[in-house]
């Protein structure tokens, strides 16, 4: 059986858009080209960055309405920093508590389609260590637009603080702010 190929979330969208037939369409993530990275400020001097396992999850298109929704879902099983002790503290139950929440969860509100090209600001939802608190994600503008964003991915970034998901430890040493930065890419379905 041949293995599906990797699209872009723009192209796949875009794609979809252009040819389907269906009112609404659902498009998988791809997690072996999709990343979530996060980094936070220690001691307001330097940064600590890490990685999280796959990202999985889809992406429903409305045609009628040329809207898309984005559910996402992201490994705090896998995490992955310089150090192997760092990896183990983030994800123990002070930070991320991978062993009781092994998922971090994004789901978007309906946006316009046209934002995977334009840029802007997406709403949902996002859960995280089992609360869930609203959240936005800034798309950047596509950098191949039309036929071309088939090798493009989304690229988002966005911001959460630590203590709205009951992270209030270490306080004195470690920023409160968590930024995050997703590049995401979708499976093409099969022809």
């Amino acid at each position: 059986m041949p293995q599906p190929r990797a699209w872009s979330l723009t192209g796949a969208l875009l794609l979809a858009l252009a040819g389907a037939t269906a009112r609404s369409e659902p498009v998988a993530l791809d997690p072996a080209r999709s990343s979530v990275e996060f980094e936070v400020r220690v001691m307001w001097m330097f940064d600590v960055a890490g990685r999280f396992g796959a990202v999985t999850g889809e992406v429903d298109i409305d045609h009628d309405a040329r809207t898309a929704r984005v559910r996402a879902r992201i490994d705090t099983r896998a995490v992955s920093m310089r150090r192997t002790s760092h990896e183990e503290w983030v994800k123990s139950d002070e930070f991320f508590d991978a062993a009781r929440h092994p998922y971090i969860v994004f789901d978007s509100d309906p946006f316009p389609l046209a934002m995977l090209e334009l840029g802007g600001d997406i709403a949902g939802n996002l859960t995280l260590r089992g609360q869930t608190r609203p959240a936005s994600l800034r798309l950047r503008p596509t950098e191949c637009p039309g036929a071309v964003a088939l090798s493009c991915a989304v690229v988002a970034d966005g911001t959460v603080q630590r203590s709205d998901f009951g992270m209030r430890t270490r306080r004195a040493t470690l920023a409160d702010k968590v930024r995050l930065h997703f590049i995401v890419r979708t499976v093409a379905p099969p022809e």
